[in-house]
């Protein structure tokens, strides 16, 4: 989503970095870039004016000038003013000491709602939560269907009343199903409108009387851009809420939406779907966003991410992969499918620090799995086993055994190369922990001159 904007602010703060001192000019010129950046990133007017003129100030400051890498500490100021713009830290949910937790979802139609309550069910369930859902969406509908074929995929109960055209009563009887369950949290899914109107608005009003949750969270589109933020202003003016769900996260939208949320409304981005599948739903922390958006990578996510994909069975085999010094196509394909439980190759890319910007000109396809082991099985062993002893004629001969374009082998070829720099990058600085290993995981050492000469002996 932030790519472009990610793009302009490293190059400006680039720019900074490579001066050896900063005068007020300078400082000028870059903070016109910032605010350029961020207007075309459709971040709220208010907001980008506010945010420029606090890093001015900061910058400007004598500490700033007169420091030996002035450059570095205005990258600082405004890493550290993208967090505070975002929130100033992660920002869970509010558990009852008395089951069931209620979680009331409001949002428009077309935002993504019925999933983002299935996300976040399964999120909880993962917690060691006891997740129940309950469909009190009877405007579309779909959505009693959807919800309960989602709740069938991740093994969550769903509570629905068919012959009902209240929600107040299908809230108030699902909470009630949700206790006689013994289940510990309740997901109310609420109806959405093409638009805020007033008739939506009491009637989510009257939902929330009756429940009573201790969460109310608001999905918003990210692709929307600044109309997800009026959205947001309408909600909290009509029916308070207590955060955001981010929905859409890993789109073409330019970002203003999750960088004016918290800053019009006051109220924070709680979780962020960052792609279609029912377990791409995150827990957002504004530090962690800052740090990717000026490439600075994102180290912590990228562990977690690992830490949920490979299974135990796999760390031991994972780790020793790792370790080698060569990485085959056997090690790609493996690896390939791991990565991709952990999301795009291109988002894990952006979180490892300084390797995004390495591989910018890059272009993997992810999407054609089937066509990336046609073509590594079209491979002979010595091919997967050396790939650098793939030139022309034989990337020929592969593409007619796997059915595909001498271009399309190419980018295999790449992808392997990509991957193999990733996991050198992520061993390098001992960064990526393999679950359930003692220490992270590092490069294997050649003996020295002296241990080979007694081992000779």
């Amino acid at each position: 989503m932030f790519d472009s904007l990610s793009d302009r602010l490293q190059s400006v703060l680039g720019d900074l970095r490579k001066r050896g001192t900063l005068d007020e000019e300078a400082i000028s010129r870059a903070m016109r870039e910032i605010r350029l950046a961020l207007l075309e990133a459709d971040v709220n007017f208010n907001v980008v004016r506010q945010f420029v003129a606090q890093v001015r100030e900061r910058a400007l400051g004598q500490d700033v000038l007169k420091s030996l890498t002035p450059g570095q500490q205005v990258v600082k100021i405004v890493h550290e003013e993208l967090t505070a713009l975002m929130g100033a830290g992660a920002s869970g949910l509010a558990f009852s000491g008395r089951a069931p937790t209620v979680i009331l979802l409001a949002g428009l139609q077309g935002s993504g709602k019925t999933t983002a309550a299935a996300k976040l069910a399964l999120y909880l369930r993962k917690e060691k939560r006891k997740p129940f859902l309950v469909a009190a969406d009877l405007q579309r509908p779909a959505a009693i269907d959807q919800l309960e074929q989602l709740g069938e995929q991740i093994q969550v109960p769903v509570y629905t009343r068919r012959d009902s055209q209240d929600p107040v009563a299908v809230a108030r009887e699902g909470i009630e199903e949700c206790t006689g369950q013994g289940r510990d949290v309740a997901i109310v899914d609420t109806a959405g409108r093409l638009h805020v109107d007033e008739e939506m608005m009491a009637q989510l009003a009257s939902v929330r009387d009756a429940v009573k949750p201790h969460n109310v969270l608001l999905v918003l589109d990210s692709m929307t851009g600044q109309e997800a933020v009026t959205v947001a202003q309408s909600f909290l003016d009509r029916v308070a809420f207590d955060g955001v769900v981010m929905t859409k996260l890993d789109g073409d939208a330019r970002g203003g939406a999750a960088l004016s949320v918290k800053a019009v409304t006051g109220k924070p981005i709680k979780f962020v779907s960052v792609g279609e599948k029912l377990d791409q739903l995150e827990l957002f922390h504004p530090e962690r966003m800052a740090s990717r958006i000026l490439g600075m990578g994102d180290v912590l996510s990228l562990i977690e991410r690992a830490e949920q994909a490979v299974a135990a069975d796999e760390q031991a085999e994972m780790e020793e992969r790792m370790l080698k010094g060569r990485f085959s196509f056997e090690d790609f394909l493996r690896a390939y499918k791991m990565m991709r439980r952990m999301g795009s190759l291109k988002g894990l890319m952006g979180m490892i620090p300084g390797l995004g910007s390495q591989l910018k000109g890059a272009e993997v396809d992810e999407r054609q799995l089937v066509r990336v082991e046609a073509v590594v099985l079209s491979m002979t062993p010595q091919e997967r086993r050396r790939p650098e002893i793939i030139d022309g004629k034989r990337r020929a001969r592969i593409s007619r055994g796997s059915g595909t374009t001498v271009q399309q082998v190419n980018q295999v070829l790449e992808m392997r190369k990509v991957m193999e720099r990733m996991l050198k990058q992520m061993n390098a600085g001992g960064s990526l922990r393999l679950p359930g290993s003692g220490a992270a995981a590092r490069p294997a050492r050649r003996p020295s001159k002296a241990r080979r000469k007694r081992r000779r002996r």
